[in-house]
C-alpha cells in the first residue's frame, strides 16, 4: 500500500477534494432564492462594466475624428461623458447589491453549519467525547465554520462576477479583434496551470495549519481550566513549552500555506503583464497595417486587462478555497462520525412501577482490553446496591451502560425482563438521576442551575431540595441568596459547595432510581454524614445504585457488590461480607 504511485495519489487526492467541495455547495445550494438573486445582479454588473470600455473606445475615435475633420462638438463628446459614467455607476449600484446578497448568504450558512454541528454533537456518543478535547472542538464550531463560510461570500461575490466578466469580454475582444484575442487566449491557460500547481501544493499545508490550530485551542483551554493545578504542580515551565512547540508548529504550517497562498497573484500578475506587452506590440502593427483603429485598440487593451484579472482573481480564490476545503473537513469530519444506535420506535411506559433491574453475561469494553466480564447482577425494586472496589475495576463503567451512555458488546440489561435497548434513550435516562464525582454547573443563577433536574419546578420546591441537601444554609448567605451568578467554571464556589448544588438538583428530580457515583467526596466529614442522612430519606421507596471508595458511607446498604478486574467476586451485606474474610474485608481493613 506504500508504493502507490503519484498519479494514484493526486487522483484519490482530488476526488477527495472535489467531493468536499460538493458538500460546501450544498449549503448554498439550500439558498436558493439568495444565490439566483446574486447571479443576476453579477450579471447586470458585469454587462454594465463591459461595455464601458466599448462606448471609452468610441469616445476617443470620435475626439480623432473630430480633430482631423475640424469639427470637433463638446456637446457630443459630453454625451459620451455622460453616458460612461452612468454606465460605471450602475455597475456600482449591481455590485452593492451583490454584495450585500454574499454577506446575508454567508450569514446563513454559518447559522445553518453551526446548528447542525451543535445537534450533531448531541446525537454523538460518549465515546467521541473520550478521544477529543474541547479546545479542538470550539475550533471546528468557530474558526472552521467561519472560514468555509467566507469561501461563500467569495464564490458569490467574486467567482460569479469573474467568470461572467471573462465571458464578456472574450465576446468584446473577439468582436474587436479575433487576430490579438490569440494571446489572450495562450495566457488564460499559462496563469491557470502555473497557479494549479501553487494550489495543490497549499492545500497539504493548509491542513496542517488548522490541526495546528485545532491543537494549540486544546491546550490553551486546557491550561486555563486548570490554571490551579498547574501553578499547584509547578508545571508553569512546561506548560510554557508545549504552548511554545504547538504555537511554532502553528507558525511554520501558517507561513508555508499563506506564503504558497500570496503567491498566486504575483506569479499571475508577471504572466498577464508579459501577455499584455506582447499585445502592444502586435497592436502597434495591427494600427499601422489598418486592421484596427485607435480607438479599438484602446478598448481591446481595456479588455485584455479585464480579461486577465478575473482569471486571476479566479485563481486566488481557488487558493483561498484550499484553506476552507481543509477547515470544511474537520467540520464534515465531525459530521460524518457515527451516532448513538437508533433509538426503540417503541415507546413503552417504564414508569407504572419500580423495575427490577438485572445484568444478565455483561461483556463490555471501550478498545480491546474487557473491562466488564461476563457479569451477572440482580437489583430488586426499591433496593440500596453499593458498588465498590479499587479504581479501574469498573464501577463507573457498570452505571455508564445502565444509563446506555455505552452500550454492552455482549450480553443484555433487562428493566422488568424488557433489554433497556428497547427503550427510547429520553425516557430510561428521565427514570434515572445521577450525582457524579465531577460536579457541573452552567453560568446562570443558582436556581436555574438546581432546577436544571426539574425545569418546572416552583421556588418553594426548590428550597425544599436545597435544604435536603444541605445547600439551603450556604446559599442564603450569598449576596443574591438563590438569585446569585455563577461564574462560567464556578470558580466563585468551593468544590463541596459545588458538589452540594449538583445533589440539590438531584433532590428535586425525586428520579425512581438513584446513581451516585462517589457524591460526597468533595465534602467535608459533618456535611458527608448529614447528607448521608438526607439520603437515606431519599432512597426509601426507589432503587439506589451507590458507588463508594469510602466504605464506612455504605454500611447499610441492602446489598454490596464487590468488582474487581470488571467482575464481581463477592457480593452480601456488609455483615456478611466482613464474615468472609474475603476481598471487601481486606478493602475495609485498609481504610480503617
Amino acid at each position: 500500500r506504500s508504493r502507490l504511485t503519484s498519479e494514484q495519489a493526486d487522483f484519490n487526492f482530488s476526488k477527495s477534494t472535489f467531493k468536499t467541495i460538493k458538500r460546501i455547495f450544498k449549503y448554498i445550494s439550500n439558498q436558493k432564492a439568495l444565490f439566483i438573486l446574486a447571479l443576476i445582479f453579477s450579471i447586470i454588473s458585469v454587462v454594465f462594466e463591459i461595455y464601458g470600455p466599448y462606448v471609452m473606445g468610441q469616445t476617443t475615435n470620435y475626439v480623432v475624428e473630430s480633430i482631423k475633420n475640424g469639427e470637433f462638438l463638446f456637446s457630443e463628446f459630453l454625451n459620451y461623458i455622460y453616458k460612461l459614467l452612468g454606465l460605471y455607476f450602475l455597475s456600482f449600484i449591481t455590485s452593492i447589491f451583490t454584495l450585500r446578497i454574499g454577506i446575508k448568504l454567508q450569514a446563513n450558512v454559518i447559522y445553518n453549519m453551526r446548528t447542525e454541528i451543535s445537534n450533531k454533537l448531541k446525537r454523538l456518543p460518549i465515546s467521541y467525547f473520550d478521544k477529543t478535547t474541547t479546545g479542538n472542538e470550539l475550533s471546528k464550531m468557530t474558526n472552521d465554520v467561519d472560514t468555509v463560510a467566507e469561501s461563500v461570500t467569495q464564490v458569490v461575490y467574486n467567482f460569479l462576477s469573474s467568470v461572467c466578466v471573462v465571458v464578456g469580454t472574450l465576446f468584446m475582444m473577439i468582436r474587436i479583434s479575433p487576430r490579438l484575442s490569440i494571446i489572450s487566449f495562450l495566457v488564460a491557460p499559462l496563469i491557470m496551470i502555473v497557479n494549479s500547481q501553487i494550489v495543490k501544493r497549499s492545500q497539504k499545508e493548509f491542513s496542517k495549519q488548522w490541526e495546528s490550530l485545532g491543537d494549540i485551542n486544546g491546550h490553551i483551554e486546557e491550561m486555563i481550566s486548570n490554571n490551579n493545578l498547574v501553578k499547584a504542580y509547578n508545571y508553569q515551565s512546561e506548560a510554557i513549552e508545549s504552548f511554545e512547540e504547538k504555537n511554532k508548529n502553528l507558525r511554520e504550517s501558517s507561513f508555508k500555506s499563506e506564503f504558497l497562498s500570496g503567491i498566486v497573484m504575483p506569479v499571475s500578475m508577471l504572466i498577464s503583464n508579459a501577455g499584455f506587452v506582447a499585445i502592444c506590440v502586435f497592436g502597434g502593427f495591427e494600427i499601422i497595417n489598418g486592421r484596427i483603429n485607435i480607438g479599438g485598440f484602446q478598448a481591446f487593451s481595456q479588455y485584455s486587462k479585464r480579461f486577465t484579472h478575473p482569471i486571476m482573481n479566479i485563481a486566488e480564490i481557488l487558493s483561498v478555497l484550499q484553506g476552507s476545503i481543509a477547515a470544511a473537513d474537520r467540520v464534515f469530519s465531525v459530521l460524518d462520525e457515527p451516532e448513538e444506535t437508533l433509538d426503540s420506535e417503541s415507546s413503552e411506559n417504564i414508569f407504572e412501577k419500580r423495575p427490577i433491574v438485572q445484568f444478565k453475561n455483561v461483556n463490555f469494553s471501550y478498545d480491546k482490553d474487557p473491562v466488564i466480564k461476563n457479569l451477572n447482577l440482580k437489583v430488586s425494586e426499591n433496593m440500596k446496591v453499593a458498588i465498590v472496589g479499587e479504581t479501574g475495576s469498573g464501577k463507573t463503567t457498570l452505571v455508564n451502560l445502565l444509563m446506555r451512555f455505552y452500550d454492552v458488546d455482549s450480553g443484555e440489561i433487562l428493566l422488568d425482563k424488557t433489554d433497556i435497548r428497547d427503550f427510547k434513550r429520553s425516557d430510561l435516562r428521565s427514570y434515572f438521576s445521577m450525582v457524579l464525582q465531577d460536579t457541573w454547573l452552567f453560568k446562570g443563577t443558582i436556581l436555574d442551575n438546581i432546577r436544571y433536574g426539574k425545569i418546572d419546578a416552583s421556588f418553594e420546591e426548590v428550597i425544599e431540595a436545597s435544604k435536603m441537601a444541605h445547600a439551603h444554609e450556604f446559599i442564603e448567605k450569598l449576596p443574591n441568596g438563590y438569585n446569585t451568578e455563577i461564574l462560567e467554571d464556578a470558580s466563585d464556589l468551593s468544590e463541596g459547595e459545588k458538589q452540594l448544588l449538583t445533589i440539590a438538583r438531584a433532590f428535586l428530580k425525586n428520579p425512581e432510581v438513584l446513581i451516585l457515583d462517589e457524591a460526597t467526596s468533595s465534602v467535608d466529614t459533618r456535611t458527608e454524614r448529614k447528607i448521608q442522612s438526607a439520603m437515606e430519606s431519599l432512597s426509601r421507596g426507589r432503587t439506589s445504585f451507590i458507588i463508594a471508595h469510602r466504605l464506612s458511607t455504605i454500611i447499610n446498604s441492602d446489598k454490596i457488590v464487590v468488582l474487581k478486574d470488571g467482575e464481581i467476586v463477592e457480593e452480601g451485606t456488609h455483615n456478611q461480607l466482613l464474615e468472609n474474610n474475603g476481598y471487601y474485608s481486606e478493602l475495609y481493613s485498609s481504610q480503617f
